[in-house]
């Protein structure tokens, strides 16, 4: 099972308003072969946290329909653990995050993946990649 970050879900989700560069659609298009994978029955994981980043996004970008439309597609799956988040987990989270200048969610993202012994993370934030005990996947992504 891997972890996956919400940037995953919103590079495969959101519709671009205007033409991607390359290395944009590479990306683009790295996220939607992951979500397949996902819907194909690979196990993943994310947190009550990185959902609900997801679903206030998508919200914003395609509507109300579109991000119910997601959580339910990710609450009801059977191959998509969502690991719930409680306010002492941000309190370590905010620690994680000062010492290694990343974000709170990313802190957090790393601290479910050690408390669930997940080794890789399915992202594009190559934040991820300063935290030496974990693998930051796909490996060619910028």
């Amino acid at each position: 099972m891997r972890f996956v970050d919400s940037n995953v879900f919103l590079h495969a989700f959101l519709i671009p308003r205007r033409t991607l560069m390359k290395e944009e659609q590479k990306v683009k298009d790295e996220a939607k072969a992951i979500v397949k994978r996902i819907e194909e029955g690979e196990e993943a994981a994310t947190t009550t946290a990185h959902l609900s980043e997801v679903v206030n996004i998508i919200e914003t970008g395609l509507g109300l329909q579109k991000s119910l439309g997601f959580l339910a597609w990710t609450i009801t799956s059977e191959d998509i653990k969502v690991y719930p988040v409680a306010v002492e987990d941000y309190e370590s989270a905010m620690l994680l995050a000062k010492d290694n200048s990343i974000s709170a969610n990313d802190a957090l993202a790393y601290l479910s993946m050690k408390t669930h012994e997940l080794r890789e993370i399915y992202s594009f934030d190559k934040h991820f990649d300063q935290l030496k005990d974990i693998i930051r996947l796909p490996r060619t992504s910028p």
